[in-house]
Parts: C-alpha cells; sequence; structure tokens
C-alpha cells in the first residue's frame, strides 16, 4: 500500500529487512595471534562489523562467530528476499578481505595470523587440540614478519633513512622478530628538510640527498669520513 504523496517506488526505501530465525548450531570459531586489534567491516551483511582482538601464540585471541545474512530485491510490491550467509563462510571473507592486499602478504605462506576453526571453541580446547593449526599459522606469520622487514630494509636505504618510508607493521614486525634496527626508532619529532639543489625532501640526519646526490651538509659528510669522486 502507497501513501499519497510518494513517488512511484518510494515503498521501496520504506521496507525494513528483518532476519529470520538463525540456526544456533551454525558457529566458527576464528583464531589470532596476530598482536594488532582488527576492525572488518562488511556493509552489505547483517552482522558486519567483527571486532578480533590483539592475540600471541602463547595466548590467541579468539572470537565465535554466527551466520549473517544479506537482502535481494525481488519486485517494488515484494518483501525482500534474505540470502543466509554461513559462519564459515563469515570468517572465510573475514580473513580474506583483510589480509588480501595486505604489503608482504602472499594469502598461502606468508600473511598474519588468523584461521578459523568449525564449530565453537574456547581456549583451552584449541592450545589442546589444534596445536598444528596454531603452528601453521605461527610459521606463516613469521614468513610474512621477514618479507616486511627485508623490504624496510630495502626503503630505508633507498630513502636514505627517511622515516616516512617504514610503516608501523614494519616496526612491529621486527619487534616480534627479536631484530633490532635502525628504523625502529620513533622518528615522529624528525622534520624532513629540502634539498639545497633539486628540492627533495630529504633527512637532516644524512648530508647526502637521495635524489639528486648533491651534498647538503659538507661539515657532516666530513665528519662521517665521507669521500666523493672529483
Amino acid at each position: 500500500m502507497s501513501v499519497v504523496g510518494e513517488f512511484p517506488g518510494q515503498q521501496a526505501f520504506r521496507r525494513r529487512t528483518i532476519r529470520g530465525p538463525v540456526n544456533p548450531m551454525d558457529k566458527t570459531t576464528l583464531v589470532s595471534i596476530y598482536p594488532s586489534e582488527i576492525i572488518e567491516t562488511k556493509p552489505t551483511i547483517q552482522p558486519g562489523v567483527f571486532h578480533i582482538p590483539a592475540g600471541s601464540y602463547e595466548k590467541p585471541a579468539i572470537v565465535v562467530l554466527g551466520p549473517s545474512s544479506w537482502w535481494r530485491e525481488i519486485d517494488l510490491d515484494q518483501p525482500l528476499l534474505e540470502i543466509p550467509v554461513s559462519s564459515i563462510q563469515v570468517a572465510d571473507s573475514v580473513i580474506k578481505d583483510y589480509c588480501n592486499g595486505i604489503l608482504g602478504c602472499d594469502m598461502a605462506g606468508a600473511m598474519p595470523g588468523l584461521f578459523y576453526i568449525p564449530g565453537e571453541h574456547d581456549l583451552e580446547d584449541i592450545r589442546k587440540n589444534y596445536k598444528k593449526d596454531l603452528d601453521a599459522a605461527l610459521a606463516r606469520q613469521r614468513n610474512w614478519y621477514s618479507a616486511l622487514i627485508k623490504l624496510a630494509d630495502s626503503l630505508w636505504a633507498r630513502s636514505s633513512g627517511n622515516p616516512l618510508a617504514i610503516s608501523d607493521t614494519m616496526r612491529l614486525a621486527a619487534k616480534e622478530m627479536n631484530q633490532t634496527k635502525d628504523w625502529m626508532k620513533d622518528f615522529r619529532m624528525v622534520d624532513t628538510v629540502r634539498c639545497k639543489a633539486c628540492g627533495g625532501l630529504l633527512n637532516p640526519m644524512f648530508p647526502v640527498c637521495p635524489t639528486c646526490k648533491a651534498i647538503n651538509d659538507p661539515a657532516k659528510a666530513k665528519e662521517l669520513g665521507l669521500t666523493f669522486a672529483q
């Protein structure tokens, strides 16, 4: 039934999406040993916001997921058709959508330590019966950390120590792998300056411009014992 004054089809916008009964047995446990909080949002399904606390190998974070739903338009005079999405599909989508495209992640042997187990499980059960899955997740995460550290070393060298080239995730990777790197320091108070020759940004702690190779600080270069071809 339409209301006087509505334009054609306006009644479609007044229809509510009401979920049907949810299968209480449809549960999947998502496990995370990634030491950072994750909030994954999927606006096309309901529920569509998934919060995963930070975890570790010693104390994994677990989130029990249930099914979600999305709605399909059939006809303006008909209710929206609910399309259920199983908890396993939801868990798989949460992990893949978060990890896919992350720097250094290949979605196979190098990625954040996330996985899921069908059914509802507690921490004790996971530690006892799913140690192989935890070990595999740890191996994948360490491979990802190693890839990030190699990339950070390369960026640090190519940018002549520009702190903007290093992400917080790279610093986290080095910390988790117990490695000490120059680029792990907190460089928030370091201001970049412009090269006198080309105008490019450079770190004032280094006398040579990474772009045009001009010597911006001859005194510092001499202090460091740098020699240059004439």
